[in-house]
């Protein structure tokens, strides 16, 4: 059974200005992040405004990722429904469709018992023969998931990694817990632990800027983990910084499109009540771009 690791890009979805899915601009981000190295991509996450929408647009744009993606990188699906049964039931047309992993946030708003999450996450697993990643973003859900329960819930058959959109002190010692667990990957949510994540044997890191700097995203990696560099790795983490800083300015994904559409790819609006980026943003995005090169760098390729 797969388990994540390395650089995987949480997809926007570029949309038209009747906020209608652009498969087309879709399908050229994919094929520039996977030119770009990326180890795997996760759609319909929260960048990928999934959340606004229908369960049919769910399933189409999973098809279409991971049809696109044809076998040359591993796809992830975000999964995650309130209900436990339309999970399963999403998990499983993924699964079909060709995702080899499913994100599945915690259970929040109708919130339930430690054993309850541990249920949820049970009963999804073992209605599947894909891999089951948890998503834990306490800062969004309101629930978190202390990393005894994290431990517990990565002994369920099926359960292959987290993304954990955690603070340095509870990914630090996830990872220690589970460390010795062959079958379970730590993969970090925010950009700013990518280094410290990786460097404490982490197995790699699902973000938002992975979509407008892939290649030296993935460079990073090799430099940590395949190279065990952690001098230049700094250098060149310490240069993605402004990078990491500028993409929360203002909401996501409107920050991340505005920052594709600086690159020369689609973006498009997004859909209400999300909002895009201001005008300065746009110019601030690109100049942050531009230092780094990815301007000059996109127009090369």
């Amino acid at each position: 059974m797969y388990k994540p690791f390395g650089m995987i890009p949480a997809l926007p979805t570029p949309l038209n200005e009747d906020k209608s899915i652009d498969f087309k601009g879709l399908e050229q981000l994919i094929e520039h992040l996977i030119d770009g190295g990326m180890h795997g991509l996760l759609v319909g996450g929260s960048t990928g405004e999934y959340s606004l929408m229908s369960m049919e647009e769910r399933k189409e744009v999973v098809k279409f990722v991971c049809e696109t993606a044809n076998g040359r990188v591993p796809v992830m699906a975000g999964t995650g429904c309130h209900r436990t049964e339309n999970t399963i039931n999403l998990t499983q047309y993924a699964a079909e469709v060709g995702a080899t992993s499913a994100l599945v946030i915690n259970p929040y708003y109708m919130t339930t018992s430690k054993q309850g999450i541990i249920d949820h996450y049970k009963a999804v697993a073992e209605s599947t023969s894909i891999g089951i990643v948890i998503y834990h973003y306490p800062d969004a859900t309101g629930v978190e998931l202390d990393p005894e329960l994290i431990y517990e819930i990565s002994q369920i058959e099926g359960i292959v990694g987290i993304k954990n959109t955690a603070d340095g002190q509870h990914t630090s010692k996830l990872i220690a817990l589970t460390k010795d667990n062959p079958n379970f990957a730590v993969l970090t949510g925010f950009e700013h632990l990518i280094l410290p994540t990786l460097a404490l044997g982490g197995q790699g890191a699902i973000g938002v800027v992975h979509n407008l700097a892939p290649k030296k995203l993935a460079k990073l990696y090799d430099l940590i983990v395949n190279e065990n560099n952690l001098k230049e790795a700094t250098t060149l983490n310490q240069e993605l910084m402004a990078l990491y800083n500028v993409i929360e300015e203002e909401t996501i994904p409107g920050t991340v499109k505005a920052g594709l559409e600086a690159l020369g790819l689609p973006g498009g609006p997004s859909r209400l009540p999300l909002v895009p980026a201001s005008d300065n943003y746009k110019l601030k995005i690109k100049a942050v771009l531009s230092e780094l090169g990815e301007l000059r760098l996109k127009q090369l390729n």
